[in-house]
């Protein structure tokens, strides 16, 4: 119950989680909360610093996912781009994740925030899994390229943007980073882009 109380609310904390239980009936000491937390991993996510860049001149869809019940796979993919600290300097880190059953379909790696490794990552997914219903990103300039776009609507897929700030939409790539880096990234200092992608490929999420 925790986890699922977790995935509809990512922002509780072990005492709001408490409540929540006690709400549907399970009289928990918040201790033991902290406890079972602790050991699946779990704690409230808050708003990461902003790294989206938004083009004006790129058009912006509406968001598709508000109380919809992803119950398949490929009803719902999402992606989203995250920093890899090396030894000296960074990394670009872009994943499409399936909704439904949380997969990672596909990532790739670069020294760049622009379009192309994103597109890469796309064309994969869809090479390997086929098209999703709906696909969901923030309102980066890199998702919200006509080339990017263009790519979705090819394929029949609706395309669904989050509103400015609506990081909590993207909870499960959002769990997926926070898991990557604390069980892989940041006990490495990674030297080389090679190395990184070798490192990080091995991680059993991202491992295929």
């Amino acid at each position: 119950m925790i986890d699922e109380i977790h995935l509809r609310y990512p922002f509780m904390g072990s005492r709001r989680i408490r409540n929540e239980m006690a709400k549907k009936g399970h009289n928990v000491n918040r201790k033991r909360v902290v406890r079972l937390m602790r050991d699946m991993g779990i704690g409230a996510i808050y708003p990461k610093p902003r790294t989206t860049l938004a083009n004006k001149a790129h058009k912006v869809y509406p968001y598709l996912l508000r109380d919809i019940e992803v119950t398949y796979p490929n009803q719902a993919w999402a992606i989203d781009i995250t920093y890899i600290p090396m030894a000296k300097g960074f990394l670009y880190l872009v994943a499409i994740i399936d909704w439904y059953s949380r997969k990672v379909l596909s990532w790739r790696l670069s020294n760049t925030m622009d379009t192309s490794f994103c597109i890469e990552a796309l064309e994969d997914a869809l090479k390997h899994y086929g098209p999703p219903d709906i696909f969901n990103s923030d309102q980066g300039s890199q998702f919200t390229s006509t080339e990017f776009t263009q790519k979705l609507l090819d394929h029949g897929v609706r395309i669904s943007m989050d509103g400015k700030g609506r990081w909590v939409d993207n909870v499960f790539i959002e769990r997926l980073w926070r898991s990557l880096k604390y069980e892989e990234v940041y006990l490495k200092a990674y030297t080389t882009p090679r190395e990184a992608e070798l490192e990080i490929g091995h991680y059993p999420p991202l491992a295929g």
